[in-house]
């Protein structure tokens, strides 16, 4: 899922400056999950925005990154000023495209691609870059969870199963031997692995994806 973390009040209070009535807009996708930005979220941000001295109204629709939900609102904007989105960034881009005569704000920090490891904690799992290498690796990816990316096995400074950014970091390829050593596949870490192609990662410019089977024909 992707993860954000509300920004702070005063910023969001910087960004409404001139706009004398926002609407509040939750998305019940994955930031409901983490209960950074979904319905109730939007309302508990619409009063504290009231309690500023702000106009603020609230309302949610299923996932603001699709157009189907965005339409939705379309009823719902007339007489405000800007739009204020607890979605992620996809969310809000996705707003500002399809409505493109009001702005909107975006009221979260996206942060990661994460899972939820407990209640109420959220861990980055995945950095989405095009080539993935679980199969290799256990299931456990080096990309995101390794501080410096490597490839092929740890740095000097893990000790004792920890990164040395920071002790409470877990060393991705401690993790990774231990992994594959439960699976006796540790002949899989004698591989030297080349160097990663990051062209997948979005250093071409914005991806994209196209399934072929899912585009409607409007002439048939």
């Amino acid at each position: 899922m992707i993860v954000g973390e509300l920004k702070p009040l005063e910023q969001i209070e910087e960004m409404l400056k001139g706009c004398s009535k926002v609407l509040v807009v939750g998305c019940n996708g994955c930031v409901a999950v983490c209960q950074t930005g979904g319905p109730r979220e939007a309302e508990s941000l619409a009063r504290l925005l009231r309690l500023k001295g702000i106009e603020a109204d609230w309302a949610w629709v299923p996932r603001q990154c699709e157009w189907e939900f965005l339409e939705q609102l379309r009823d719902r904007l007339e007489g405000y000023r800007a739009v204020l989105s607890t979605a992620c960034g996809i969310g809000v881009q996705a707003a500002n495209q399809y409505y493109q005569e009001i702005l909107t704000l975006p009221a979260l920090n996206t942060t990661f691609l994460g899972m939820p490891v407990e209640q109420g904690f959220f861990a980055e799992r995945c950095r989405a870059c095009g080539d993935c290498m679980l199969h290799l690796t256990g299931g456990i990816c080096p990309v995101a969870r390794c501080a410096k990316n490597l490839m092929n096995g740890p740095c000097g400074g893990s000790q004792n199963g920890r990164c040395e950014v920071a002790s409470e970091v877990e060393c991705a390829w401690h993790l990774i031997y231990e992994r594959l050593r439960k699976l006796g596949r540790l002949d899989d870490l004698l591989a030297i692995r080349p160097p990663k192609d990051w062209s997948s990662a979005g250093h071409g410019g914005p991806r994209k994806m196209v399934k072929e089977e899912l585009i409607f024909d409007s002439e048939e």
